[in-house]
């Protein structure tokens, strides 16, 4: 089963034709690297398909839902676009976490949110509200402990690393249970030396059978982590297939070239 199709996805800014035709698909369990040059679409293309940009035409379907379809723009109710975007999680380059709040509350707060409006709409009675919230603390508790932070439940982002803080925006990503996990360069803010525990997690998350997209310049990791990588190049899909062939194989002179520089860096 696909958990992503992408079906002739165009977006432009001003005068810039973004991404320029972009199909592609994404099977369940399976995790998918996008590579390519800063400027070539890759982070536009995972803003689209989390909602955070609206493309200009063409379909985003996430497990069978479709998120976008520039035929029907502005025809679904927000009830619809709410669900939709519980669809697809994504983890920031420069986490994104709530500084007035603990490790806790980070993770917890937008599933608490959606619980609280459950609450009011089925005017659920105090007692089944007290019993859900404290279940949703020890879920996250659970998910924090999973990316090895147990111990900084009460901690806050200022008294972390920027690798505890990537771990925790993961979590918080992974609280909403969803269907597809994005990743925009998440190490790509990190000191090279705490770049290994965030590659870890995202590798547990793989081992678990998370479906996962990423965009990311660790070419080592691409490679030991996707089981297909997308090479893009100027708004298009250049290249793709296995890692195999991608790292060992290439069969563009751009992607030749691409590889050449980003491992001689």
């Amino acid at each position: 089963m696909n958990i992503l199709e992408i079906n002739d996805l165009r977006k432009t800014f001003d005068d810039n034709q973004v991404l320029k035709g972009v199909s592609l698909t994404l099977e369940e369990g399976k995790v998918m690297s996008l590579i390519g040059s800063s400027g070539s679409g890759k982070t536009t293309l995972l803003r689209c398909i989390t909602g955070l940009e609206k493309a200009d035409s063409g379909i985003i379907k996430v497990a069978g839902n479709t998120l976008f379809d520039g035929e029907r723009v502005g025809k679904r109710t927000s009830e619809e676009n709410r669900k939709n975007q519980l669809l697809t999680g994504l983890v920031f380059q420069n986490f994104n976490l709530f500084p007035q709040y603990s490790v806790l509350k980070n993770v917890t707060l937008a599933k608490e949110l959606l619980l609280k409006e459950e609450f009011k709409a089925k005017k659920v009675d105090k007692e089944e509200r007290k019993k859900q919230l404290i279940a949703l603390d020890e879920e996250a508790k659970s998910i924090i402990a999973s990316v090895g932070l147990a111990e900084k439940l009460d901690a806050y982002p200022c008294e972390l690393s920027g690798g505890q803080q990537q771990r925790v925006a993961i979590a918080r990503a992974l609280m909403l249970s969803p269907k597809l996990l994005c990743f925009d360069e998440p190490t790509s803010a990190l000191d090279p030396e705490i770049t290994g525990e965030v590659l870890k997690v995202i590798s547990n998350l793989a081992k678990e059978g998370r479906t996962m997209l990423i965009v990311t310049h660790e070419m080592g990791f691409a490679k030991s982590v996707s089981d297909k990588v997308v090479f893009m190049d100027d708004g298009v899909l250049a290249e793709q297939g296995t890692p195999e062939e991608i790292f060992d194989a290439p069969k563009s002179e751009r992607l030749k070239s691409f590889l050449n520089s980003t491992l001689r860096m």
